[in-house]
């Protein structure tokens, strides 16, 4: 399983670091992507150097999208084409796309959260682009996945290892993590 992490400027680090360092404990291989530059700093002055060039990444490489969210990150992410058209091959391809806090307003510009039950950070329901709002901390609707706020992280980044490599492989982790909200 391979999964690519788009890192835009005024993302929430620990969204994103989160998704990575749990994603990678599941064994699961992860990739960070810039969009101008590999030194991307998030919105409380955190900067990270991430993996690759947004370019260079290819749908057929990758099982799921994964983006974090902040502000104005989100907003760079839903504004930048390459993201959208990204998010739009990914679904069409049947993998998965998964957003975090004000993140879902990317899925929703990109089209794919239609009809589709997700959550997002109070205050952003109005642009989940016809989504169905459910107030709970973790969505997960068909190959759509997305969560409330930075507090969902780790259960957010638990129910991608479900849908990447099962509910045993998640469990596992939980129980190995110590995670005992959810």
């Amino acid at each position: 399983m391979r999964v690519v992490v788009p890192l835009a400027e005024g993302f929430e680090e620990i969204e994103a670091v989160t998704i990575v360092d749990v994603l990678r404990r599941s064994g699961i291989q992860v990739e960070t992507a810039f969009l101008e530059k590999n030194q991307v700093t998030g919105s409380h002055s955190i900067t990270v150097a991430a993996d690759k060039n947004i370019e260079g990444i290819a749908v057929s490489d990758y099982d799921c999208i994964a983006l974090p969210g902040g502000m104005p990150g989100s907003a760079n992410l839903r504004d930048d084409s390459r993201i959208v058209g990204l998010i739009r091959d990914m679904a069409a391809a049947g993998k998965l796309a998964a957003a975090l806090c004000a993140a879902p307003i990317v899925l929703g510009s990109a089209g794919v959260l239609a009809g589709k039950r997700a959550t997002c950070y109070p205050g952003f329901e109005g642009q989940l682009g016809g989504a169905i709002h459910i107030p709970e901390p973790v969505v997960r609707d068909g190959n759509v996945i997305t969560g409330k706020g930075p507090g969902c992280a780790i259960p957010f980044a638990l129910e991608l290892v479900a849908a990447l490599a099962g509910a045993e492989a998640a469990a596992a982790l939980k129980d190995t993590m110590q995670v005992y909200w959810m």
